[in-house]
């Protein structure tokens, strides 16, 4: 088995025809860079959406959590993560507190 190469420039993205789109790994994330989005074509009408992928701190919260093996974050190694910010955890707030969703104002 070999290991799955990150798209360029990309330092998390979804696997989205394995994500159930349950948003543990939203709720997980403590820099707000995840959201759900609608999406009518999926089975619980919604999807997750990297939103802030720049934001993204290399914490790989999101790929332990998902119990579909759905997300993946890039390797640390091969890629330079943010620094987690008063302003992501402010985000991650709001997201969480907005039932997961993009609040207004981002």
């Amino acid at each position: 088995m070999s290991l799955m190469e990150a798209p360029a420039n990309t330092l998390v993205w979804i696997k989205e025809s394995h994500c159930k789109a349950c948003d543990k790994c939203v709720a997980a994330c403590p820099a707000g860079v995840l959201v759900m989005r609608p999406a009518p074509d999926s089975v619980l009408g919604t999807m997750i959406q990297v939103a802030f992928g720049d934001d993204c701190i290399g914490c790989n919260d999101c790929e332990l959590i998902c119990p579909d093996f759905a997300i993946f974050v890039a390797d640390k190694s091969e890629h330079k993560f943010a620094k987690l910010t008063d302003e992501s955890k402010t985000r991650a707030a709001a997201i969480v507190e907005n039932n997961f969703r993009l609040p207004a104002g981002y």
